[in-house]
């Protein structure tokens, strides 16, 4: 593992440890994290910890053509007067994100120099957000990095209300052209989708093709 400094720059992903695990230290700034994701690199770490820099082999990954949707998500997308937006509440659903109580975790790695940064990448155009409304009402969502090269990384998503989520997740994929959606790291919640693991070197490859 390295040690970064102000200096921008990564260490070849190759080095990366085991759990994928590439750098500690450096900054979040839109420089840093532009270039740490054109290199397959996300930062993700608890707000105890310094900045941790990742790049995991396998990686998680859907191919958009191979998305699973269940037949009671079917009748949910059908029966449910939900709305679906973009880019309509970018903060609002990074927040919303970060309070999200999830199991096995005390805290949230979405600390507020996070939001800072990436609301700074949204303003710039490079993080997009996926709204769920029920009426007026946000109930779940999405946000992630969009290089403009085909790839949506997405970062975490919430839900307030039950496939709240899912329901952002799939009609935002069935209404885009993306070619793939990296979902970084292992979850049942996306392997339930169609989501499958990749060598890190395929990864890298599609993300540079």
């Amino acid at each position: 593992m390295k040690f970064l400094t102000e200096d921008l720059w990564f260490p070849d992903v190759s080095t990366a440890s085991e759990d994928g695990i590439l750098a500690i230290g450096g900054d979040l700034s839109v420089a840093r994290l532009l270039l740490a994701y054109r290199s397959g690199i996300f930062p993700w770490f608890d707000t105890d910890e310094p900045i941790l820099w990742w790049s995991p082999d396998p990686r998680f990954v859907l191919f958009p053509e191979k998305l699973k949707v269940s037949k009671s998500m079917r009748q949910t997308l059908r029966n449910k007067d939900y709305t679906v937006t973009i880019n309509k509440a970018f903060v609002e659903v990074i927040k919303a994100c970060a309070e999200a109580k999830r199991g096995g975790q005390d805290g949230t790695w979405i600390t507020d120099n996070m939001i800072t940064a990436f609301t700074e990448l949204h303003s710039l155009g490079y993080a997009k957000s996926v709204e769920v409304w029920d009426n007026e009402e946000l109930i779940g969502g999405l946000y992630g990095v969009d290089l403009g090269n085909g790839i949506f990384t997405g970062e975490s998503m919430f839900a307030k209300a039950s496939n709240a989520s899912k329901v952002g997740f799939i009609t935002f994929i069935q209404n885009t052209d993306y070619k793939l959606i990296d979902c970084q790291i292992y979850t049942n919640h996306l392997s339930s989708l169609g989501a499958e693991e990749i060598s890190r070197n395929n990864f890298l490859k599609l993300l540079h093709g």
